[in-house]
């Protein structure tokens, strides 16, 4: 397999609606297996309650003093055009523009963003834009790894994701306490690379599955379809009933474990700790707020795991890749972004999280500037790694700022080159993890956690301008 492509060492769903055809008996291993070592009970055995896991503990630096506690990235997956966001460049002609012919003033005097953001506009002092991103790659899977890790694909290591190595340093081995994973993805991988890298699956993040536009959001391993509360806490005292076993052997450290680990798991389906993807919770005029489609209910949902202490959550918002259609497209998809990130950045602000909350908005790389108006692209925009943009805001980042700038056409740079390895470095230096703090290599090599500079890429380094 390809390094950059997904690793199948994932958690997969496991049915338990599915009734025993008659007549087949079960043995006490074959019950407890579909216990505790299904969905959520093989989840937290995993992360919580295998000592024998937290071998990793030893490379958890003393952290300097963090402003920021939590991130939530928006991965624009396929790669969003700049000029249609948040480099708009009006007057240069429809050959680069298409029909999106404007630009929008915000509330920060001089920052202009595209004309269909008119609900971020007014969120301007809230955020900043990176517009002079570049790593020059155009490959969705070289170009995503580089964005997430800050790292060269030329390295024979396949380096962890930003959200792997903030799991590392901020999660369990770090003393997180939380029943939710520490990195969580809504609603699926984004199948780009390998999110934990060399770190392994210990790191992996957890991808919710379902929808949180629909109720209850069917989230893999604790919402099971069809199951009533009740139904769950009759099979739990069936399996306590019959794991005689566990009464036997009340010290033996595995099954102790186990019976740890299956607690933690129903408080997640039964208890207060589950509630968290229940929306429901939430003012009807909030979610409409938000709005109540797929993209704009994960963004809810993301500000509830903050409340909770989540460290990092992904929102991975598919749909960028336009090289046909691009125009229809952004119709539909820039307004549903617009609604559901101003959204997140005002609840965020009026509950007092953004201060400590990192909100990242960007992905692979940008789309080419001139519009492919020939067959067979008929209006459509390609993948363009030479310069592109992001949106920070909160957890240390000022608000109504830009960084770095794209020429006339936004083709490539024209000031302050930023790489994504500055940009990463720059949220963990937000999150207090040390300068010197180093990952652990399963061939005991010395790698810091902070990427450095590609070579051959000029840059000024990280985002002191906005920090």
């Amino acid at each position: 397999m390809h390094p950059l492509l997904p690793s199948e060492d994932r958690w997969q769903s496991c049915s338990t609606s599915d009734p025993l055809p008659s007549g087949v008996g079960l043995t006490r291993r074959e019950l407890l297996r579909r216990g505790l070592l299904c969905g959520t009970g093989a989840l937290l055995a995993n992360n919580l309650s295998l000592s024998a896991l937290a071998a990793a503990t030893n490379a958890v630096q003393p952290a300097r003093p963090a402003r920021a506690s939590s991130v939530i990235q928006i991965w624009l997956w396929g790669g969003a055009c700049h000029l249609d966001t948040f480099d708009p460049k009006p007057g240069i002609g429809s050959e680069y523009t298409g029909p999106l012919t404007g630009a929008i003033e915000t509330s920060v005097s001089g920052l202009r963003i595209g004309e269909l953001f008119p609900l971020l506009a007014k969120q301007a002092k809230h955020y900043s834009l990176v517009r002079s991103l570049t790593h020059g790659n155009n490959g969705h899977e070289t170009a995503a790894y580089m964005v997430q890790t800050g790292r060269s694909t030329s390295d024979r290591s396949v380096f962890p994701s930003m959200g792997a190595v903030v799991s590392l340093f901020k999660g369990y081995d770090a003393g997180y306490q939380g029943l939710i994973p520490p990195y969580m993805v809504l609603t699926e991988l984004q199948g780009r690379f390998s999110e934990a890298g060399f770190l392994g699956s210990r790191y992996k993040p957890f991808a919710t599955g379902g929808d949180p536009a629909r109720d209850p959001f069917g989230v893999e391993g604790v919402i099971a379809a069809g199951i009533t509360e009740t139904r769950q806490r009759d099979r739990r005292e069936l399996l306590h009933r019959l794991n005689t076993l566990a009464t036997a052997m009340p010290a033996d450290p595995v099954l102790t474990a186990s019976a740890r680990a299956e607690s933690q798991a129903y408080d997640l389906i039964l208890g207060d700790a589950g509630k968290v993807f229940d929306a429901t919770q939430e003012p009807d005029a909030l979610r409409d707020r938000y709005g109540r489609n797929t993209f704009g209910q994960s963004c809810l949902m993301a500000r509830r795991l903050v409340e909770r202490g989540v460290p990092f959550i992904t929102l991975n918002y598919k749909g960028w890749d336009t090289h046909k259609r691009h125009f229809e497209i952004m119709r539909t998809k820039l307004p549903e972004l617009d609604r559901g990130l101003s959204a997140l950045l005002q609840d965020l602000a009026d509950r007092g999280l953004l201060d400590r909350t990192v909100v990242w908005c960007g992905g692979e790389f940008g789309r080419t500037p001139r519009v492919l108006w020939e067959a067979p692209w008929n209006g459509g925009r390609g993948h363009h790694g030479r310069v592109f943009s992001a949106l920070l805001a909160g957890g240390g980042f000022k608000g109504g700022q830009v960084v770095g700038a794209s020429d006339a056409r936004g083709e490539d740079v024209a000031d302050r080159p930023v790489h994504p390895a500055d940009l990463i470095g720059s949220v963990y230096s937000l999150l207090g993890i040390d300068e010197d703090a180093r990952l652990p290599h399963p061939e005991g090599l010395e790698v810091r956690a902070y990427p450095p500079a590609l070579p051959g890429l000029k840059s000024r380094g990280r985002l002191h301008e906005i920090m």
